[in-house]
């Protein structure tokens, strides 16, 4: 079975947390260095899995404001 790569990780465990109300529709998610930091990883990495969530439909970002959860 191949391994994971960690951007799919990341997107899965926040898809999760959606799922769950977790993370409300409007939910704020934190910054892209916060989840730098949370993750351990680099920006590359939280940017591809903010790219998977947003082709879902599942989250929408704001220039300059931050990443939210859509409503549904």
């Amino acid at each position: 079975m191949p391994i994971q790569p960690y951007y799919e990780r990341i997107a899965d465990e926040i898809r999760n947390k959606i799922k769950s109300g977790e993370l409300p529709p409007g939910a704020k998610l934190p910054s892209i260095s916060e989840l730098c930091r949370q993750y351990d990883v680099s920006t590359q990495v939280i940017r591809s899995a903010m790219l998977i969530l947003r082709a879902e439909g599942l989250v929408e970002g704001h220039q300059g404001k931050g990443v939210y959860v859509r409503g549904r």
